[in-house]
């Protein structure tokens, strides 16, 4: 394998986690622009505990079991105040989380300030790709469950959802730390596998990639973030290559502008996402259950 796969095929790891991290509370009707505050703090608890504890014999999979319960437990302590807020100010609410955790590790000089902190443990390709697929599973098996089938439930119909006895607050609580928890786990596992963290390198603008991987890939299925950061990883690195070889500048040069067109086009055609349930049933030959006619009921 080259370096050049290698590291477009670490950056898809990566981009699925950080994307399966924002599907969970966009599953149960939350959208969640705080991710880079998630990873951040998943980064900076992995490294610390890596390089403070390296006498002590600890290696990357034991610090990022750390960094990932750290950032489960702030992300559950932070989702009852900004669960209060709704639609365009809780978009707001996690952004402004994200920019206080920025601005705080940017000021504290035992975590690097702005310089950034060294990761001592590495974390090899193999590794990423292993814990890639186990938090696939895991999102694919949650969706499946009666956790799964709720949280679509209050994100289609919340009213329903509370007639029918869902508990609608702890559901989004769980759903949004278990979120935070596993954009932690995606810092940490960055971390370790560049062995460096910056916290200039997690900025809103990742925030708004993943966010888009996920609206992109649909919000339905898991299928949809899996859809979503190969979309965002390899269509602009298509087009690059293809301006490479074929020799057209333009091509390599404005392959950002003709990838924004073509996410402007998907979202027009398919504002549900890529991957539907629909879409799904039809794929997989699914059929839904009709009721019975009178005739054939008699």
């Amino acid at each position: 394998m080259s370096g050049e796969l290698e590291g477009l095929l670490v950056i898809l790891c990566l981009n699925t986690i950080y994307a399966y991290g924002v599907f969970l509370p966009a599953a149960s009707g939350q959208l969640n622009l705080g991710a880079a505050g998630f990873i951040t703090l998943g980064a900076y608890c992995s490294a610390f505990v890596n390089s403070e504890l390296d006498g002590l014999g600890v290696s990357a999979w034991m610090s990022i079991p750390i960094a990932v319960l750290f950032t489960a437990a702030v992300s559950f302590l932070i989702a009852f105040p900004i669960l209060r807020t709704r639609g365009v100010y809780m978009v707001l609410a996690t952004f402004a989380f994200a920019e206080v955790v920025a601005g705080l590790i940017i000021n504290l000089e035992f975590l690097g300030a702005a310089q950034g902190m060294p990761v001592d443990a590495h974390m090899p390709f193999y590794g990423l790709a292993i814990v890639t697929l186990l938090v696939a599973l895991f999102c694919h098996y949650l969706m499946a469950t009666r956790c799964g089938l709720a949280m679509r439930a209050i994100h289609d119909d919340e009213s329903v959802a509370t007639l029918f006895g869902a508990n609608v607050r702890m559901i989004r609580v769980w759903a949004f730390a278990t979120g935070g928890a596993l954009m932690g786990l995606g810092g940490a596992l960055y971390g370790h596998h560049f062995n460096y963290v910056e916290a200039q390198n997690f900025n809103i603008l990742l925030s708004i990639y993943i966010l888009l991987y996920v609206l992109l890939g649909g919000t339905q299925t898991a299928w949809g973030p899996v859809v979503g950061a190969l979309f965002f990883t390899f269509v602009p690195e298509l087009f690059r290559y293809l301006g490479r070889e074929t020799g057209e500048k333009w091509l390599e040069d404005g392959r950002f502008v003709a990838f924004g067109l073509i996410i402007v086009i998907m979202m027009v055609i398919r504002p549900e996402g890529v991957v539907t349930r629909t879409l799904l049933e039809r794929i997989t030959g699914g059929r839904r259950r009709q009721p019975a006619s009178p005739a054939a009921a008699e």
